[in-house]
């Protein structure tokens, strides 16, 4: 038998044709059964050079007969097929030796390419990790969360650096969380810290620490993050938020792997892993000057995005589920949703994502009175809320962009279809623009640096509207 020889071991005969087919054609020689024993007496006999089995086999689970398989032809490369699409799963295929995890259903093009690395790729040794049934940190059958699953049972035998990106309300900490429970540092503690919640002249006391008398109040000598963290992982939520003070320092932990507390002198060795997580474009925050670029590429080493609720509204049956079970162990009464209110909530965008549904579906399991919720009572809470906003002396009131709207339609009522002189879009802006400015500088007493943070721009940005509108500002003045 070729070294090449793919064995694929499913109780479905059809899937087995499709496999058969698709590699067979790609090149492979192929060999298939339906049971585990079929695949052991392969495996024993020293053939295949790669394996491909399903979890559930009809004489033995697919996960018991890993181990085996690795003891006895450690460089035997395994791929594990399940259609029970859980992070349960993708851990425990990566802690019990499998090379990769591929869900079903299954694409053949990612198949073939798993297959091609799998044949090429040396194999290593695994740590086992022990993975948990009692409760799943992630909810999710999804194409999107399949991703996810897989990316964090890689990084389970790593310590690499990680960038959590997404929108408020999508589960980065639950995705961070689930990085340090199931790697290597799980038994250590987990630290988190809300960078956007720490005023700004407290942030390096806070992940650092201080001495006594570094600074007033500073009574008593203060244990920080990094400190907390160490021998475990440290959550850096809403990084882009952090001052860049803070930043330059962050930077020479992740470099040197020591800091100072605020008023030492001693160098502190940590052993701390880095999870960092942002719901902002770090990229414009580099561009505006307000992230440093070095540390971006520090903390980007292992880039990964979680997916907005409407990306993955196939996953909000399995969620609304989750969150009733969560509501009746809570001792609120056992309730359901009809089939036209699951409807209705895949259709709705969730601008607060899975932070949004899950307070829905409580709020419900608190008030509605029926065992069944139906779309009726989805639809009402659902519902824009109306503006209770008093209008402007007698004009409906309206958000800035209708209010601009109107304006500029006033422009185009010129009788004979007349348009406006040419150059209107720079006009618009710099009439927009002047205001603005003035107001952020006025708030701000002069002080350039604020505006620029209150308006996300450069200061030298700033600087050349202030020039290019023709303001006169002094600090603690404003003069136009």
């Amino acid at each position: 038998m070729p070294e090449g020889t793919i064995l694929i071991a499913d109780d479905d005969s059809t899937i087995r044709t499709v496999l058969n087919q698709a590699l067979s054609r790609a090149g492979y020689d192929v060999r298939t059964t339906g049971t585990a024993a079929g695949l052991w007496r392969w495996v024993a006999a020293g053939e295949g050079g790669l394996v491909i089995t399903d979890v559930v086999l009809p004489d033995e689970n697919g996960f018991d007969l890993l181990p085996r398989i690795k003891r006895l032809r450690p460089d035997l490369p395994v791929v594990v097929m399940s259609a029970q699409n859980t992070i349960l799963t993708a851990i425990t295929a990566t802690e019990r030796g499998a090379f990769d995890y591929l869900p079903k259903p299954f694409d053949l093009k990612e198949l073939t390419a798993i297959v091609q690395r799998a044949l090429a790729s040396p194999q290593r040794k695994v740590e086992p990790v022990s993975v948990s049934e009692d409760r799943l940190p992630l909810i999710g059958r999804s194409a999107a969360m399949q991703d996810i699953y897989r990316v964090i049972a890689r990084l389970t035998q790593t310590d690499l650096t990680v960038m959590i990106m997404g929108e408020s309300g999508t589960g980065k900490e639950l995705v961070a969380r689930a990085l340090h429970d199931y790697g290597k540092r799980k038994n250590g503690s987990f630290v988190a810290v809300n960078m956007a919640a720490i005023p700004k002249e407290l942030v390096e006391s806070e992940l650092f620490g201080h001495e006594r008398g570094a600074f007033t109040g500073a009574t008593n000598r203060g244990v920080g993050r990094f400190e907390q963290a160490d021998g475990g992982t440290l959550f850096l939520d809403e990084i882009g938020d952090m001052p860049l003070e803070a930043q330059t320092r962050l930077l020479r932990v992740l470099q040197q792997g020591e800091y100072t507390s605020v008023g030492g002198r001693t160098p502190i060795k940590t052993d701390v892993r880095i999870i960092a997580a942002t719901n902002r474009d770090l990229r414009l925050l580099i561009q505006q000057g307000l992230f440093r670029e070095d540390l971006y590429y520090r903390l980007n080493v292992v880039p990964l995005r979680v997916p907005p609720l409407r990306e993955r509204s196939e996953d909000i049956l399995d969620l609304v589920h989750h969150f009733l079970h969560k509501a009746e162990e809570e001792g609120l009464p056992a309730k359901r949703l009809d089939q036209d209110a699951i409807d209705l909530l895949r259709r709705h965008r969730w601008s607060g994502n899975v932070r949004e549904l899950e307070n829905l579906i409580r709020r419900l399991a608190v008030l509605h009175s029926g065992d069944v919720i139906p779309a009726a009572a989805i639809a009402a809470e659902l519902k824009e809320p109306e503006r209770t906003i008093a209008p402007e002396e007698g004009e409906e009131a309206a958000s800035l962009g209708a209010a601009v709207e109107r304006h500029l339609a006033r422009l185009f009522t010129a009788p004979d279809d007349v348009l406006p002189p040419a150059g209107l879009y720079d006009r618009v802006l710099r009439e927009i623009e002047r205001p603005l400015l003035l107001i952020c500088l006025g708030a701000t007493r002069g002080n350039q640096i604020r505006a620029a943070q209150l308006l996300g721009l450069n200061r030298n940005t700033l600087r050349k509207k202030i020039r290019d509108h023709g303001l006169d500002v002094i600090r603690g003045l404003r003069r136009e």
